[in-house]
């Protein structure tokens, strides 16, 4: 048979002995005590708190003690219904086994953890008001990688002022090459009476004679 009396007595004890400035008695009959959980500080040593009250149960460990929280400090309703819920889930978790300082230990992650993200709250906040300071440095590394950027830019558009000028000139080009062939072959003469005066040209016909030689006659003409 288990001696719930004996295990209360040699837990008490130990945690007296773990937290010797934040651990108090209230009463022996039934067993109730508190211990005070704080955060790790933060800026101004500033930190949040609660002191938790627990009490046995007849047949603690075997069911789950009473706990409260007794006081807090700069803990919002919210946070305060978190480590309610935590010390539920913790005690369920541990029923048959001592657990307060199990119970303690989470409570004390859970106050660092709020004290955590009131942290990066604040520095975000002053992020945000105040901005990133500029220096002397910083602005001349800024100016240089702007005035750089800017450079690429306008050269990007100089050549594409430049090639568009290039295709531009290609294509009137080709437009007044054509267009030149065009009128040209619009403007040619012919002079049909040279056609004409061939037509009244005699041609004779000397195939029939033995002795034409048109070699002769070639000669004829060039005389």
């Amino acid at each position: 048979m288990t001696d719930y009396g004996k295990e209360q007595r040699n837990e008490l004890e130990a945690l007296e002995a773990i937290y010797p400035d934040s651990f108090t008695v209230l009463s022996e009959n039934p067993p109730n005590f508190t211990i005070t959980v704080t955060s790790e500080a933060g800026e101004n040593d500033e930190t949040v708190q609660t002191t938790l009250k627990f009490t046995y149960s007849e047949k603690y460990p075997d069911e789950a003690p009473l706990y409260e929280i007794f006081t807090q400090l700069n803990l919002e309703d919210n946070n305060v219904a978190d480590i309610l819920k935590l010390l539920a889930l913790q005690a369920e978790e541990n029923l048959g086994m001592v657990m307060i300082f199990t119970l303690v230990t989470a409570v004390q992650e859970k106050l660092n953890e709020i004290k955590q993200k009131e942290k990066e709250a604040e520095e975000a906040g002053k992020q945000l008001f105040h901005g990133t300071p500029v220096i002397i440095e910083s602005f001349l590394n800024w100016k240089a990688k702007f005035d750089a950027e800017l450079l690429e830019i306008k050269k990007k558009w100089m050549k594409e002022e430049e090639q568009a000028g290039k295709s531009k000139l290609n294509r009137n080009l080709d437009t007044s090459d054509i267009q030149f062939l065009e009128d040209a072959g619009n403007n040619v003469e012919v002079d049909e009476s040279l056609f004409q005066e061939m037509d009244d040209l005699e041609l004779e016909d000397n195939d029939d004679d033995p002795d034409y030689n048109p070699a002769d006659r070639e000669r004829n003409l060039t005389d």
